[in-house]
């Protein structure tokens, strides 16, 4: 059996065909309508369904009445290449009326049977294709059990009823949970925390997004607003946080908090000192330039503000992620996004100074690890966690 999975970002909604065993087995990107209006991303969700299935060689009769043909829809079209458009109108049809079909599929990235996250291009592979038997969806924000979004602020939304929505258009069980939630649920399945029981996400990206698994279950709290973790207090900042909070994690540790605090240093610094650094001359004087790798990699060569600003995101990530510990003696806490791309300059600097805050300083077993999956957690994650909810 197959399932879908969906990964809905605020610019990119990513979707894919994932077998049981949380193989690839055919995927596609469009761009995310631009102010995010929910009737236009419903749209697009139904569109890339119908396309995954025709390009599975399975007729899409899941689709009810999906209106093609506005604008960004169609210069989606242009930029999937070998994926047909849909047509006007598709029949409602039920879903038990799919058949089986062993087709050709051309053009579709697969993962290879590991699941380590990589991919490798197929031009032409037989692929036997069963009925689908659930679609996961990954949100960027907060939802309960029924698919009410009750805050997405990437995409504008509040108290948006996306499951109700969705199943008006798609005759298929549709799931949906928070992204950073399904991309853990990805990483236990497929990842580097397959076989943990126990474990946290946490995604440092333009914010920070995370994922909680206690004893092989997703954890979201009694009210789906759970496991924020980017919005624990873990000191006093220069600036707010976009909820309104000062002192959340996510801006001492995020990418955005990483540019924002050497842009700062770069202003009060004397000038002799800020002249002399390499940062200064790799961005020539500006700060446009500026991103979470430039200053990382300044950082590693021994820049003294790049350095600075590097070691004040991890002493605060590690106050994060001891009060993790300290709370729930997770197995494994796994660090995903672009800052992670730092790699073991990242792992090491964390490994370093996490025991200052742990409270039984000779218990210090959790493991700090890169995510593995990469791009591709996501639409695993969300596959994976409809078929858990599935009573197959």
């Amino acid at each position: 059996m197959n399932f879908i999975g969906i990964d809905l970002g605020a610019t990119k909604i990513k979707a894919g065909i994932i077998s049981e065993n949380g193989e690839i087995i055919n995927k596609i990107t469009t761009d995310t309508p631009v102010g995010g209006e929910v009737d236009v991303v419903v749209n697009s969700i139904g569109m890339l369904v119908n396309r995954l299935l025709k390009t599975g060689g399975i007729t899409a009769r899941h689709i009810k009445d999906i209106d093609v043909g506005t604008p960004d829809m169609k210069a989606a079209d242009a930029r999937v290449p070998g994926i047909e458009a849909a047509d006007k109108k598709v029949p409602d049809i039920k879903a038990a009326d799919v058949e089986k079909q062993n087709t050709e599929v051309a053009g579709v990235r697969r993962s290879d049977t590991r699941n380590t996250g990589k991919s490798s291009d197929i031009e032409n592979i037989n692929v036997e294709i069963p009925d689908i038997k659930g679609i996961g969806i990954g949100i960027p924000g907060a939802c309960n059990d029924e698919g009410l979004v009750y805050y997405a602020p990437n995409l504008f939304w509040n108290n948006v009823p996306l499951g109700e929505l969705l199943k008006e258009k798609i005759d298929i069980p549709v799931f949906i949970e928070n992204d950073a939630t399904m991309a853990t649920v990805g990483e236990v399945a497929c990842g580097v925390a397959r076989g943990v029981s126990n474990c946290v996400l946490i995604t440092l990206g333009t914010g920070i997004g995370s994922g909680i698994i206690i004893n092989n279950d997703v954890y979201s709290g009694s009210h789906g607003i759970g496991s924020e973790i980017g919005h624990m207090i873990v000191g006093e900042n220069f600036y707010n946080c976009n909820c309104g909070n000062n002192g959340c994690l996510e801006t001492f540790s995020s990418a955005t908090a990483l540019i924002k605090y050497t842009k700062k240093l770069l202003k009060d610094t004397d000038n002799n000192s800020v002249y002399d650094s390499l940062i200064f001359k790799k961005i020539n004087g500006g700060t446009g330039l500026l991103d979470g790798k430039l200053i990382f990699d300044c950082a590693k060569k021994g820049d003294p503000i790049a350095t600075k600003a590097v070691d004040r995101l991890v002493k605060y990530l590690a106050i994060g992620i001891g009060n993790i510990i300290n709370i729930l003696d997770p197995e494994m806490i796994i660090i995903g996004g672009g800052i992670s791309k730092a790699g073991d300059y990242l792992i090491d600097k964390l490994n370093k100074e996490i025991p200052r805050n742990i409270w039984l300083k000779s218990m210090n077993l959790t493991k700090i690890v890169r995510a593995s999956l990469g791009n591709n957690a996501g639409i695993i994650g969300s596959a994976v966690y409809a078929g858990s909810r599935l009573d197959l």
